[in-house]
């Protein structure tokens, strides 16, 4: 195992792991609700553009899309974020990783937002409040503490998803394995084990914390 350590930046490629989840976390979380909201409104434009994104995006396999995203948006199109290809890649791996789960984020707030009794929302509306207000006072805190685990499940896959992003040449753990396939495959086994007992320390922990604050963020009804 010492070898490994030697001859590969393990740390590296596990810390791009970790960079790709976080930010592409956020990034699909910001887009999901914001699609979620869309899915929600009154205005039925609004509504099917929210649906068409979530049928699109979530039926579509991850490999294309974040694929698409470097080959189809930056070199076909000229978009580029960076001069430097490594760069360009790792922004175009999260921008992959965020329009894929932002699907599933979206669908994740909706089903919070099914917890809620629809009383709710008439009783906001009967004593003036607007849609947006209603929204944002009434509907979403309790549909995001509603959605944590369904969340939390989607953080987890996403995590795990970011191997994929190695097709672009991002340098994850993925391509961490590739390299040891290629230059050291006598470690191969070892390399195999390291990469899974890093996915099992990164997730577990993210599953156990989203149950804590499942239970305790829960509405009381």
């Amino acid at each position: 195992m010492s070898q490994i350590f030697e001859q590969f930046d393990v740390i590296s490629f596990f810390w791009m792991t970790i960079k790709l989840t976080a930010l592409a976390a956020v990034a699909s979380f910001i887009i999901g609700t914001v699609m979620a909201i869309m899915r929600l409104s009154p205005v039925p434009v609004l509504r099917f553009v929210g649906t068409a994104y979530v049928t699109l995006f979530r039926n579509t396999p991850l490999t294309l899309i974040v694929f698409g995203s470097l080959f189809g948006i930056s070199i076909t199109l000229q978009f580029s974020i960076s001069d430097t290809l490594s760069t360009n890649a790792f922004f175009f791996a999260i921008f992959g990783l965020a329009v894929y789960h932002a699907a599933f984020v979206c669908e994740a707030i909706r089903s919070g937002v099914n917890t809620i009794p629809l009383g709710q929302a008439e009783a906001a509306r009967s004593i003036g409040l607007t849609f947006t207000q209603t929204l944002r006072e009434v509907i979403l805190p309790q549909a995001m503490r509603g959605a944590i685990t369904p969340l939390g499940n989607t953080l987890i896959a996403l995590a795990k998803n970011t191997t994929v992003v190695m097709t672009i040449g991002v340098l994850e753990s993925a391509y961490f394995l590739s390299k040891v396939s290629e230059d050291a495959s006598s470690q191969l086994n070892n390399a195999f084990l390291l990469v899974a007992g890093f996915f099992v320390l990164f997730t577990v922990p993210m599953g156990l914390a989203t149950g804590y604050a499942s239970r305790k963020l829960a509405v009381k009804r």
